[in-house]
C-alpha cells in the first residue's frame, strides 16, 4: 500500500520539477543484514522509494547499517533510519544535510524542501550571516529535535540545513525525538523544536536566523565552550 496519496504524489512531483542538479538520497536501514529491524526503517525506505520515483533527477541508494559500516561512518550516520541528502551528477557534493527518523507529518515537507535545497545549493541567508559563517574556526554540528506533529519544527530544521549548505564547517541533522528517546533524554528535550549545537548549546523554539547565529558563534570562544561543557556535565 502506498504511503503517498494521489494528491500528495502530484504535489511532490510538481515541486520536484524545480530541481536544477541531480540529488542522491542515501538511506541507511537495517533490513535483512541486521538482527533487529528498527521501528520505522521499513516505512522510511518505502517513503524514500516513493519520493525518488517522482523525478528522474532523484535517485535512491539503500545501505544496510550493520553491513556498510565504513559508508555509515563516512557520512556521519550513527543511528537509523537515516537519510543523507547529497548533490549528485557531474559535481557531487555532500553539504552535511541529514534526516534521522522517518520524515513524516510536518517533516515530510522538510524532506522535500531539503532535496530542493541541495539541488539548488541556494541558501538565501543574509550577508551578515554569511560573514559570520566565514569567521568559523571550528566544525559545527547542529541537531534539531522534532516531532511529526510540530508545525514550527520545519522552520528550525530548514534554517539549519541552509547553514549547512552555506558553510563546509556546518553539518545539520533533523532528529525525530520520539524515535531516539536516549538522545531526547541526553539533551533534555522536553519540547520541540530544540536545537543542540556541538552538544552543549541549547536553543528552544524556532528562533530567527540572527538569534541562532548569535548562539552558534559561541563555538569560536573556547573558554565559553569549556564552561558550557562543564555545566552540561554537572546537570
Amino acid at each position: 500500500m502506498s504511503l503517498l496519496d494521489d494528491r500528495t504524489r502530484q504535489e511532490v512531483q510538481k515541486a520536484l520539477t524545480a530541481m536544477t542538479e541531480p540529488v542522491k538520497l542515501v538511506l541507511f536501514t537495517q533490513g535483512e543484514f541486521g538482527s533487529l529491524e528498527c521501528e520505522y526503517c521499513r516505512e522510511t525506505r518505502q517513503l524514500a522509494e516513493e519520493v525518488a520515483a517522482l523525478s528522474d533527477k532523484l535517485t535512491l541508494e539503500v545501505r544496510y547499517f550493520s553491513k556498510d559500516i565504513e559508508a555509515a561512518q563516512a557520512l556521519g550516520v550513527d543511528k537509523i533510519p537515516a537519510i543523507a541528502v547529497l548533490r549528485d551528477g557531474k559535481a557531487p557534493h555532500d553539504f552535511g544535510v541529514r534526516l534521522f527518523g522517518i520524515p513524516s507529518g510536518y517533516e515530510f515537507g522538510t524532506f522535500v524542501q531539503s532535496i530542493l535545497l541541495v539541488s539548488h545549493a541556494k541558501h538565501d541567508l543574509s550577508p551578515h550571516t554569511l560573514e559570520q559563517l566565514a569567521q568559523l574556526k571550528q566544525p559545527v554540528h547542529i541537531q534539531v529535535f522534532v516531532t511529526p506533529t510540530c508545525p514550527y519544527c520545519p522552520r528550525a530544521v530548514l534554517l539549519a540545513f541552509r547553514l549547512a549548505v552555506a558553510s563546509p564547517l556546518v553539518r545539520a541533522d533533523m532528529v525525530e525525538a520520539i524515535e531516539f528517546p536516549h538522545l531526547s533524554s541526553r539533551y533534555q528535550v522536553h519540547g520541540v523544536p530544540r536545537t543542540v549545537i556541538n552538544e552543549v548549546i541549547h536553543i528552544e523554539g524556532a528562533v530567527p536566523e540572527g538569534l541562532l547565529m548569535e548562539e552558534l558563534m559561541q563555538v569560536n570562544d573556547e573558554a565559553q565552550m569549556q564552561r558550557l561543557r562543564e555545566l552540561h556535565r554537572s546537570t
